[in-house]
């Protein structure tokens, strides 16, 4: 049976408004928007620089070549300062995300805004259905976002970026077998997506021939990685260039799983009643269905994370290590605290119900129910994320945790004071990262 192919492809449409895009239509939101995700990601690769995971790319990599990894001497291929860059600015999980895909979303303005609105969009073509196939959407459209970022920055011709973007959906790749032991691949996700997005956007431009139907075809990315062709990708396309996704993005207060953030909130909201870890007989939690897979099973192992890295993608470990140390930043999830009995004791305390109700993924919750030894009970819950669209994080919120974690990594204050300053002419002119190496 011959199937029959669309006179206009999805990604013919995408990659003709994406290509007609001009930085004089962008708004200032997004503008602004656009800075402050590139403050977030220079202040999460600084604090990332010298990691066991970083040092291990940097190893498997050729140094030369005129490009810069961030916090670093040494230059690189553009290839393999993108997949540097991207695994150090997701390697920490404090990376932006967002809410209704989700998705860690973060050139030049027109290509960075391109790639990042069209990344958050994807996310929300069949959402929650590539997690559930055992893929990780942050690599599978993070391919995509970035390789139509690269086309725009490099001006490639709608021909060109149609051709690179098939290409990209055969290079999209990334499980999610990680949360069974906490291993780093997921770590690396975003930095492979980055590169791809160079390869497959310089292969197109040379006219290297991919399919047009990549997006909604029979064998193509959404069939491949969600099991599914029937999805909303008018979603894509639609007022692409006048409503904007950008401003809607999540910026992290926790250096954890994005599902995770609604209940560090709750945690750390219950620490401030005045008991203690020792007062506490049993935690219940409500949550969504889409999280059970990733977050609460298999139970026993999320009461006990493998490592430090395990420990991000445990929801009993997120209410426990929060509870106990007042916070959740990346002093929280350590060698030590995922092997600090105290706190695990608590986390073995926490269990969970399925709330058939639950909007994920249009919005996530944190609920979490303490009943002490006494009897008395405690409860919060979070309707949403904290840095999001309903709760953002202010400029100076995001400049606070970009010093922190650009301290953290071993930058000193007066980098910090320069490079802030220097951010409102990023993309004013030719894009120069110099100055972020070392």
């Amino acid at each position: 049976m011959t199937v029959k192919l669309p006179e206009t492809a999805v990604a013919e449409r995408l990659a003709g408004q994406a290509m007609a895009l001009t930085v004089e239509q962008l708004p200032e939101a997004v503008r602004l928007r656009a800075e402050e995700l590139l403050i977030d990601v220079v202040g999460l690769s600084v604090a990332a620089r010298n990691t066991d995971y970083v040092k291990a790319v940097i190893a498997g990599v050729d140094a030369g070549g005129p490009c810069t990894a961030i916090g670093h001497r040494q230059t690189f291929s553009a290839e393999a300062a993108a997949l540097i860059n991207g695994t150090a600015t997701h390697g920490e999980d404090f990376d932006d995300t967002f809410e209704g895909g989700p998705v860690h979303s973060s050139t030049v303005l027109a290509g960075f805004v391109a790639g990042v609105e069209t990344l958050c969009r994807l996310s929300m073509v069949i959402p929650k259905a590539i997690h559930k196939s055992g893929f990780h959407p942050t690599a599978v459209l993070g391919a995509m976002g970035a390789t139509l970022a690269v086309a725009r920055t490099l001006r490639l011709n709608k021909q060109q970026t149609v051709d690179a973007l098939g290409i990209a959906g055969s290079m999209a790749s990334g499980i999610i077998e990680y949360l069974a032991e906490g291993a780093w691949t997921k770590r690396l996700h975003a930095g492979w997506a980055a590169q791809v997005g160079i390869q497959a956007a310089r292969l197109g431009q040379q006219g290297f021939l991919g399919p047009r139907t990549v997006f909604e075809g029979t064998h193509g990315l959404f069939n491949g990685f969600a099991h599914a062709t029937e999805g909303n990708y008018d979603v894509l396309t639609r007022d692409f260039g006048k409503d904007w996704y950008i401003p809607r993005i999540t910026f992290k207060p926790y250096a954890t799983g994005t599902m995770n953030q609604p209940y560090a909130d709750c945690a750390l909201r219950l620490a401030q009643q005045g008991f203690v870890a020792e007062d506490v007989a049993g935690v219940l939690c409500e949550t969504a269905e889409g999280y059970v897979h990733r977050l609460w099973e298999p139970l026993a192992s999320k009461h006990r994370p493998a490592n430090a890295y395990a420990a991000k993608f445990s929801t009993p470990f997120n209410i426990a290590v929060a509870f106990v140390t007042g916070g959740a930043g990346l002093a929280a999830f350590t060698e030590e605290t995922a092997r600090d009995e105290r706190i695990l004791a608590l986390a073995s305390k926490v269990k969970y119900v399925v709330d058939p109700h639950n909007p994920y993924p249009k919005a996530y919750t944190g609920h979490v129910r303490m009943t002490l030894k006494d009897g008395r009970v405690f409860e919060e819950f979070q309707p949403h994320i904290r840095g999001g669209a309903q709760e953002p994080l202010s400029r100076a919120e995001i400049e606070n945790k970009f010093r922190s974690n650009a301290v953290f990594g071993g930058w000193s204050d007066k980098q910090c004071v320069a490079f802030l300053q220097s951010v409102p002419g990023f993309f004013a002119g030719k894009l120069d990262l110099k100055a972020l190496r070392g």
